[in-house]
């Protein structure tokens, strides 16, 4: 019986799942990998209207308070794990999804003109970036990440909130969840641990492929700061400073 690590278990996988379920054709000989049609830089920029995108679907009341969307192959496997999960008492609600690029600009320029705006610009955008993407930079323009229960770490190291985190940790990979943004005890770069973060890996490792092998810096603009990504080394550091196990 040969036995494989996790590590390749999770690469082939998603290399299964990716260009087989999803019909994405393997590699050519040239090197270059034949994407989906609807996958383009205003995709993986999160310049679209996901809500009428065919492809996404409104997450149901029962699991949210919000309006919120994913793309309907992350929502199916959300649904599938959160069976699971009730099936031990334990219930995952989800507080954020996609997110475009107007909406993450929201988000990034009240940090850069209310919450942080004593500090110096390349400061000022350092701290913003400890939890929050620069717009262009965000996997939540995907589809693909949503998080879960709490926006605190603290709420999961202790009583429920722990248990939800163990059961993700054992159990989340099954569904094609991961962790992302883990410790950087190890040298992870880029964002703070947030372990209410997950992704759904089978689509959101093609799309990362997709950004690296598309996005400049120059495609990084239209809001306060932007030309600070390229110091900050954002596609290197941020979008690219996911669980290393993952890339």
């Amino acid at each position: 019986m040969i036995l494989f690590s996790d590590l390749f278990f999770k690469k082939s996988f998603f290399t299964f799942f990716c260009f087989i379920l999803l019909n994405v054709d393997l590699p050519h000989a040239s090197g270059q990998t034949q994407y989906p049609k609807y996958l383009n830089k205003d995709y993986v920029l999160g310049k679209f209207n996901y809500q009428k995108d065919s492809s996404f679907v409104k997450v149901d009341s029962s699991f949210t308070t919000k309006d919120i969307y994913l793309r309907k192959e992350t929502y199916q496997a959300f649904l599938k794990m959160q069976a699971k999960a009730a099936e031990e008492g334990i219930d995952f609600y989800i507080i954020s999804g996609t997110r475009n690029f107007e909406h993450q600009k929201r988000i990034w320029e009240y940090k850069w003109d209310v919450k942080h705006k004593e500090l110096p610009p390349l400061e000022r955008a350092k701290k913003i970036l400890e939890f929050s993407s620069m717009p262009s930079s965000s996997r939540h323009h995907w589809g693909t990440d949503l998080d879960l229960n709490s926006l605190k770490n603290s709420y999961f190291s202790t009583g429920k909130g722990k248990q939800e985190y163990d059961w993700l940790k054992k159990n989340a990979h099954e569904f094609g969840f991961y962790q992302v943004y883990t410790s950087k005890d190890h040298g992870r770069k880029g964002y703070n641990e947030e372990k209410w973060h997950w992704s759904y890996l089978p689509l959101s490792s093609m799309y990362l492929k997709f950004y690296n092998e598309h996005i400049q810096y120059e495609d990084i603009q239209g809001f306060k700061g932007c030309e600070l990504s390229k110091e900050l080394q954002v596609i290197e550091d941020y979008v690219n400073g996911i669980d290393p196990e993952l890339l």
